[in-house]
């Protein structure tokens, strides 16, 4: 059965200096600095473990929040991916090795020793492997979970072309599984690059389901890169016919001069409206805000739902 959007009222894009992207960034996208010496002992036992992490190499506007407070998004299979998406910051190219055998452990350790209750997990794209990491994620969710009892997330990537990947993902049984949508259909290629498919990822949430119902599913867009207003409330009533509970939006923000431009800068009461549009769609738990990013405050998100 189609799912069919609420009825409210949908005002047309706001525009002009306060909402059209420019050299200079609003007022509502800067934030202070934490200050302290927390977010060093966090950098550090990273580099102690030769762990990588998110937060550095996509450049997360949160990195600092995150690491003052001892969390961290962990990202394994390597430091280099196989996707040339427009928007990442992560380095592209082939990667220069195998997956580490004892990275499942180390991952484990550093979560064990951050005390973290809910740890989330992604990856670099790995076209390279036969079932493009999907083990790897196995094993560092049954390693974490040993260690520390935690809960788990995993952001993984699309898995396209490995047949049976996400079967394994799913047999260790991580309380979330997240896989971002990232934007709407029509700009789906341009971002996420030519390999990416909007259908596959919208199929791949609803058999997460299919194959454990007590796997929560969850999903992410950038706003800023384009899209309309019916375009997006379109992608998101996408999601909820595909069974997805969680939902994240935040805005995209340029890593860098050879990364897709921003569009628009979407302000704070926007994402307000959106946000709450989503949760009369029926999403269990809704986080819309400029900073929000899909593994931000993810504990509170798994917890409250």
């Amino acid at each position: 059965m189609a799912f069919r959007l609420p009825v409210v009222a949908e005002p047309e894009m706001p525009t002009g200096t306060a909402t059209t992207a420019s050299g200079r960034l609003p007022r509502w996208l800067k934030r202070p600095v934490p200050k302290g010496n927390v977010n060093h002992k966090t950098a550090g036992l990273l580099e102690e473990l030769g762990l990588e992490t998110v937060c550095d190499n996509a450049k997360c506007p949160n990195r600092m929040e995150c690491y003052s407070q001892q969390t961290a998004t962990f990202m394994i299979l390597g430091a280099v991916c196989t996707r040339p998406c427009g928007f990442c910051a992560v380095h592209r190219g082939r990667p220069p090795e195998l997956p580490a055998a004892d990275e499942p452990q180390r991952v484990a350790e550093a979560a064990a020793r951050l005390g973290l209750k809910h740890v989330v997990i992604t990856s670099v794209t790995r076209d390279d492997l036969p079932d493009g990491g999907a083990d790897h994620f196995y094993r560092c969710i049954l390693a974490v979970r040993e260690r520390t009892g935690a809960s788990v997330e995993v952001l993984t990537p699309d898995f396209v072309q490995c047949k049976d990947a996400l079967a394994r993902v799913i047999e260790a049984e991580p309380e979330v599984f997240n896989h971002n949508m990232e934007t709407v259909g029509r700009l789906y290629r341009r971002v996420r690059g030519p390999k990416s498919d909007y259908s596959w990822t919208l199929e791949m949430l609803r058999r997460v389901q299919e194959m454990n119902p007590k796997v929560k599913t969850k999903s992410g867009l950038m706003l800023g890169l384009g899209e309309t207003r019916d375009e997006l409330l379109e992608a998101l009533a996408d999601l909820r016919s595909h069974n997805v509970d969680f939902l994240t939006l935040g805005q995209y923000l340029q890593p860098g001069e050879k990364y897709l431009p921003v569009v628009r800068y979407v302000p704070p009461e926007e994402f307000d409206e959106l946000g709450e549009i989503a949760r009369q769609m029926g999403f269990k738990k809704v986080a819309s805000g400029p900073f929000v990013r899909s593994s931000y405050h993810a504990r509170d998100m798994a917890e409250t739902a």
